[in-house]
């Protein structure tokens, strides 16, 4: 059974940086690619970025593209997401999710879900 779980969100000054991390479990995490997403208060999911280990493939979004890396270690099965420069409109759920081929930018296209963890950027 594919697993998935976010964790590591929390309270942020702007300015300052999170770090997220996503644990898996039940698939070839090298062949399956692991997407972050997050959702806003009134706005649609998006996917913030992706990567797969078997290409070293690698997705940001170009909103995040300078702020963001996404990293992993394969011995833990983990992926994460580094956010620098947080900024109020990066206050949002964030999601891991897996997909068994490339890194889309369509939130739609990855079938497996974790359940996210809030980020919240304020003063």
């Amino acid at each position: 059974e594919v697993q998935l779980q976010a964790s590591g969100g929390g309270s942020v000054h702007p300015g300052g940086s999170v770090r997220l991390s996503c644990t898996t479990s039940g698939f070839t995490f090298g062949v399956y690619s692991i997407g972050w997403l997050r959702q806003a208060p009134g706005k649609e999911r998006e996917v913030v970025s992706c990567m797969r280990s078997s290409d070293g493939s690698t997705y940001y979004a170009d909103s995040v593209k300078d702020r963001v890396t996404i990293s992993s270690d394969s011995a833990k099965n983990t992926v994460y997401l580094q956010i620098n420069n947080v900024k109020p409109e990066d206050t949002a759920t964030y999601y891991c999710a897996a997909d068994p081929g490339y890194c889309s930018r369509l939130a739609a296209k990855y079938d497996y879900w974790g359940k996210g963890t809030l980020v919240t950027v304020s003063s």
